[in-house]
C-alpha cells in the first residue's frame, strides 16, 4: 500500500484513539481531505522544483510505532545541552518521555501538546491559536494537522523572561524498520516576554525515518523569541520542517537553522507581520557532503509599515551534495518604510556539488529599502596561498576560511553553550580542531 493510502485509511482509527472535541475534529477532517486531494508534493510543484520525495516515499513507513520504547540518558546525553540547566520536552518515537523531560507549570507552561489539545482548561487558547497561521493548503502541513496530537506546548505569560532555555528533542530509536513521525509544536509568547528555544530531531540508528514537523510561533507585542534548529542527523533521516511565525507590534523573532546532517532536509519558514516596528531575523548555516540534500524555502510577508526583516544564509557543499535556497520577500502596498534584506552565499567544494538559488522580491509599496543577493563560488585561492605562506597547513587554512565565511551567522547565537556546541560541530564537519577561544 502506498504511504498516501496508508495515511488516509489510518485517519479514522487515529481519531478513535484520542479524545477530541468537535471543533478540532472538523479541523482534522478538513485537513485530511486537503491532503487526500493534493497528495505529496512533487517536482511539478514550483516550490518543490529541486526537491523530490520519491526515494523517501518508497520506504514501507510505519505510521504509528507498534510499541513504546525508552532510551537511557547516558546514551543520548551528548544530544542535550547538558552544560547548562534547561527546561526539556523530550519524545521517543513520538511518545513523551517523562524520564528524560523537565517540564513545568510554575509561572509558565512548558508541557505537552496532547494535554493542551484534549483538556478543557486549554480549550480557549487552542481555539485562539492552534492552526491559525499554519498553511491550510500546503499538503504536508495539512497532513500534520490531520494527525496532530503530540509535541511541545509552550505558553509564556505577559512580561515573563525565561532564564533557562527550552529544549525540544525528538528521538527515533529505529525499533521500527522505517517510521514516520508528525510532531506538532505550539509556542505562544506573551507581551514583553522573552524566551530561547532549541529544537532537534535525532535518529539513534540507521533505520529510515521520515519526520513531518509543524511549529506555530506567536510573538505578542514587544515579545522576543530566539529559536534555534539543530539538524545534524544520520544519513537515513529525512526531515520536513514547517515553521510559521506570527509577529505583533514591536516584537523581535530570530530563527536560526543549522543544517549539518540527514539525508534530505526541507525547511519551510514563514513569517507574517501584524503590527508596526517588527523585526524578523532568518539565519542559516548549511554544511553537507556525500549525497545529502538541504532545501531552505523562506517567506517574509510585510503587511504593515516600518518593519524590518534580515535573511542571511550560508552554504558549504561538498561531494555530490545539493543545496536549495528559495527565499521570498513580499511587501504589501500598505507596508511603507519597510527595510528588508536577503542574502544567500554559497561555496562549492566539489565539481559535482550543486546549489539552486532563487531569491525573490515582490514589492507593491513605493517607499521601501529592499535588496537581495546570491553568490556561488569556490574558496579564494589567493587567500589560501597567503595563509599557507604564513605557515598554516592547507587543510587548516581551508577550514579557517570556511569558518570565517560562516562566522556572521555563528555570532547571532545568544546562548554561549550552544554557540560552543555549534562551533564544535562545524569543526568536526570541516575535519579540523579549531584552536582558539570561542
Amino acid at each position: 500500500m502506498e504511504l498516501k493510502d496508508k495515511l488516509i485509511s489510518s485517519f479514522m482509527a487515529f481519531e478513535d484513539q484520542i479524545d477530541v472535541h468537535s471543533e478540532l475534529h472538523n479541523v482534522r477532517t478538513h485537513a485530511i481531505k486537503n491532503f487526500e486531494s493534493k497528495g505529496f508534493p512533487t517536482k511539478k510543484d514550483e516550490a518543490w522544483k529541486y526537491t523530490s520525495l520519491n526515494s523517501i516515499l518508497k520506504n514501507d513507513l510505519s505510521v504509528f510505532p507498534k510499541k513504546e520504547n525508552s532510551v537511557e540518558f547516558k546514551d543520548v546525553k551528548k544530544f542535550f545541552l547538558h552544560e547548562i540547566d534547561t527546561h526539556k520536552v523530550i519524545f521517543v518515537d513520538g511518545i513523551f518521555s517523562s524520564f528524560l523531560s523537565a517540564t513545568t507549570h510554575d509561572g509558565l507552561d512548558v508541557c505537552l501538546m496532547s494535554s493542551a489539545l484534549n483538556k478543557p482548561k486549554y480549550k480557549m487558547i487552542i481555539d485562539e491559536f492552534f492552526n491559525k497561521i499554519a498553511s491550510k493548503h500546503e499538503s504536508l502541513t495539512t497532513l500534520n494537522t490531520a494527525f496532530a496530537n503530540e509535541g511541545a506546548y509552550i505558553n509564556i505569560p505577559k512580561s515573563k523572561v525565561i532564564e533557562k532555555p527550552i529544549e525540544i528533542i525528538y528521538f527515533s530509536t529505529g525499533s521500527e524498520a522505517a517510521l514516520m513521525l508528525q510532531p506538532r509544536n505550539l509556542v505562544i509568547v506573551g507581551e514583553n516576554a522573552h524566551v530561547q528555544i532549541i529544537e532537534r530531531h535525532q535518529s539513534l540508528n540507521e533505520n529510515p525515518c521520515f519526520t513531518n514537523s509543524v511549529t506555530e510561533i506567536f510573538a505578542q507585542k514587544r515579545a522576543i523569541v530566539d529559536y534555534y534548529k539543530i539538524q545534524n542527523d544520520t544519513l537515513e533521516a529525512n526531515l520536513i520542517d514547517n515553521t510559521f511565525v506570527s509577529q505583533k507590534q514591536e516584537s523581535i523573532v530570530s530563527v536560526n537553522t543549522f543544517s549539518f546532517g540527514g539525508n534530505l532536509t526541507r525547511n519551510n519558514l514563514n513569517f507574517y507581520h501584524f503590527g508596526e516596528r517588527i523585526v524578523s531575523h532568518l539565519n542559516g548555516i548549511t554544511i553537507i557532503g556525500e549525497k545529502q540534500h538541504v532545501d531552505h524555502y523562506t517567506l517574509v510577508q510585510h503587511s504593515t509599515p516600518n518593519c524590518e526583516s534580515h535573511q542571511d544564509y550560508k552554504g558549504i557543499f561538498a561531494d555530490r551534495s545539493t543545496g536549495v535556497f528559495n527565499g521570498k520577500i513580499f511587501v504589501e502596498k500598505e507596508a511603507q518604510k519597510t527595510n528588508a534584506f536577503q542574502k544567500s552565499n554559497n561555496i562549492l567544494l566539489s565539481d559535482k556539488a550543486t546549489i539552486n538559488a532563487k531569491p525573490q522580491l515582490e514589492i507593491f509599496a513605493d517607499d521601501v529599502k529592499c535588496s537581495h543577493g546570491c553568490t556561488i563560488g569556490q574558496l579564494d585561492e589567493n587567500a589560501m596561498f597567503y595563509m599557507q605562506t604564513r605557515g598554516i597547513p592547507k587543510k587548516e587554512a581551508k577550514a579557517l576560511l570556511m569558518y570565517a565565511f560562516s562566522n556572521a551567522v555563528i555570532e547571532s547565537i545568544k546562548i554561549p553553550a550552544l554557540k560552543q556546541r555549534i562551533t564544535k560541530i562545524i569543526a568536526t564537519k570541516l575535519g579540523v580542531k579549531i584552536g582558539f577561544d570561542l
